[in-house]
């Protein structure tokens, strides 16, 4: 079976592969500005948008008087930004087309300019892209020193792309590569129920619990201090930029620890390096309207702060390798207020009251336990 995955670890840059970098996310972004101003007066002058290929030929003409400079960086660069538009253009109008059929509910996304402020960006390459255990070798940059060896495969795949990107002064490489693997060993264990929540992560309906790290809230002080420090600094001065640089990294150490707990999370409830009969043969999760509950102001910072989304993205992909089959109860569902034994529904339970009594047959238990088991035994869909 032919998958297509992606890989991503960080690069050991010095000064000079630094700086290289740097040119080569400036020449995409400034190759993504320029073709979507093509575009938008294509627009408005009533004719044809123009393609990425007819924007590359115009682009290789220019190189060779405005746009001289573009010849230090690698020709994917910009040839991959143009790609880039023509995608966000073909994401907008399949929008727009889903929403005149009432089909699509969310914001259409025009595509945007990239500005340099607001981040340095990246920029993606092909052709002759060649990995060895601590190093990556790229078109132009040639090799550059990974931070983590032997992470990489270096054979038995076939590498798509290699994208560069930066985070908080770190440098990244991300590869995506095609390669065979064997079809996923069907799973045959007990089907689990997952309930999620802000006080825990998850909670199954084996009664496992994953604590919730709470990275924002726990990093919410120093975070208004930082940004109280970096509002106050004039702009465009030197002592903004290093500001800017603090809370940056403080959100990029945010986003880490709730990025591992959901992986780490997700991974034991998969469980895929077990036998099959140690793996759930079904995951059961709730359909949750997670953009509707963020409209909750009281409590959208701390359903922020959990992942939902992600934690059901990692969970549906690492099921398939796994073998697992993921359904979804009915989100109208009122599973934390149904008695998981009899049935019986207290209509009146706040979100406060973290036990759950029944008065009819006497059961309690944690509230969220007791909302792991209804999802189980509710009829659910695949999706």
């Amino acid at each position: 079976m032919k998958i297509t995955r992606g890989y991503k670890t960080e690069l050991d840059l010095n000064n000079k592969q630094r700086t290289a970098c740097l040119q080569h996310a400036g020449a995409a972004r400034f190759a993504f500005n320029w073709a979507l101003n093509k575009k938008q007066e294509a627009y408005k002058a009533g004719k044809k948008a123009p393609t990425a290929r007819d924007l590359h030929r115009e682009l290789n003409k220019l190189k060779q008087t405005e746009f001289s400079w573009m010849y230090t960086v690698s020709k994917c660069a910009p040839q991959e930004a143009l790609r880039d538009v023509d995608k966000a253009y073909d994401n907008f109008f399949r929008k727009v087309k889903l929403k005149k059929q009432g089909k699509y509910k969310g914001k259409l996304g025009f595509p945007k300019f990239k500005s340099k402020k607001k981040a340095i960006g990246s920029f993606r390459l092909t052709g002759s892209i060649k990995v060895f255990p601590d190093v990556i070798q790229l078109p132009r940059l040639g090799k550059l020193r990974l931070k983590e060896h032997d992470y990489f495969p270096v054979s038995g795949v076939h590498i798509l792309s290699a994208t560069v990107s930066e985070q908080a002064g770190r440098w990244f490489v991300s590869i995506q590569v095609e390669e065979d693997r064997p079809g996923p060993v069907i799973a045959t264990g007990q089907p689990i129920g997952i309930d999620l929540g802000i006080k825990t992560l998850a909670t199954l309906s084996d009664a496992t619990p994953f604590e919730n790290p709470r990275a924002l809230k726990q990093q919410l002080k120093r975070l208004k201090r930082l940004s109280r420090a970096h509002s106050r600094k004039q702009k465009g001065s030197k002592n903004r930029g290093k500001s800017r640089y603090k809370l940056a990294k403080l959100h990029a150490h945010i986003a880490n620890i709730r990025k591992d707990a959901l992986h780490k999370t997700t991974a034991q409830i998969v469980a895929k390096t077990k036998p099959a009969n140690a793996r759930p043969s079904v995951i059961v999760l709730e359909d949750l309207n997670i953009s509707g509950m963020l409209k909750n102001h009281k409590l959208s910072r701390a359903i922020a702060d959990v992942g939902m989304s992600e934690f059901r993205r990692q969970l549906a992909y690492k099921a398939t390798q796994a073998g697992i089959v993921v359904k979804y109860a009915d989100r109208w569902y009122a599973s934390s207020k149904t008695c998981s034994m009899c049935g019986w529904v207290n209509e009146d339970l706040d979100l406060s009251q973290r036990v759950f009594v029944c008065v009819d047959c006497g059961y309690f238990a944690d509230r969220d336990y007791n909302a792991a088991k209804n999802i189980l035994a509710v009829s659910s869909t695949e999706r």
